[in-house]
């Protein structure tokens, strides 16, 4: 019996000594633990703050960015807008061409012994000036389709010959050959395709000649039809 308590003994104080060791280390690691969690609290609590700070100056910042693109779209827009507008009033100023002349004033012209190019001084209207007083030639401005018309109008003791030319090349002409002591008028009319820059204009034949006065009998004039 002695013994068996002398055994028992030790082994009766290394088992609460265990034990006690055993609390102490579940203690100290409920200790870290809440450390721990207190820790991860204040950086928790920290980033929300830094968070909150933060985020009236990118709503800012998005606000103002937004202001800015809508402000520049209205620019472009309105750009946009003043652009087309200039376009369609210049197609309809190059839409807008019609022109009428006469010789005027001036008596006979020729004859010569060469084909003079005729001016017609006496403008009625020149809208969209493509008819040149000075030289007597109409130049297209826009690419369409166009319709001229001329007159002559002459003492018949001499012939009279008159022809349209476009680019340097005959369309269309009249002629009144000699009759006698007496006048005559002749016309002509033409629809003709011209590329923008095409010229058209009127030459008096050679040895012929042409008569005109405050009555405009001689003319020149054409129109655009519409454009291509």
């Amino acid at each position: 019996m002695k013994m068996f308590c002398t055994i028992l003994y030790p082994l009766l104080l290394l088992l609460l000594f265990s034990c006690a060791t055993l609390s102490e280390v579940q203690q100290k690691e409920k200790g870290v633990q809440a450390e721990v969690t207190e820790h991860l609290n204040v950086k928790e609590s920290s980033a929300l703050l830094a968070f909150g700070e933060f985020q009236p100056h990118i709503f800012t910042w998005i606000q103002s960015e937004l202001a800015e693109l809508k402000s520049t779209t209205s620019f472009l827009k309105n750009t946009l807008q003043v652009t087309e507008e200039q376009l369609e009033q210049l197609k309809r100023k190059e839409d807008k061409v019609a022109f009428a002349a006469t010789l005027g004033n001036r008596g006979s012209v020729g004859p010569f012994n060469t084909e003079i190019t005729l001016v017609y001084k006496d403008v009625f209207v020149n809208e969209g000036s493509a008819y040149n007083p000075t030289t007597g030639i109409f130049t297209a401005f826009v690419k369409g389709v166009y319709f001229f018309t001329f007159s002559g109008h002459n003492h018949s003791s001499k012939p009279m010959g008159l022809k349209l030319l476009k680019n340097g090349q005959q369309m269309i002409t009249i002629y009144n050959h000699p009759q006698g002591n007496r006048y005559e008028t002749a016309s002509n009319s033409i629809s003709l395709t011209l590329e923008k820059g095409d010229q058209v204009y009127m030459r008096l034949w050679e040895n012929t000649w042409v008569f005109d006065n405050e009555n405009d009998h001689t003319s020149f004039c054409g129109h655009l039809l519409f454009s291509l």
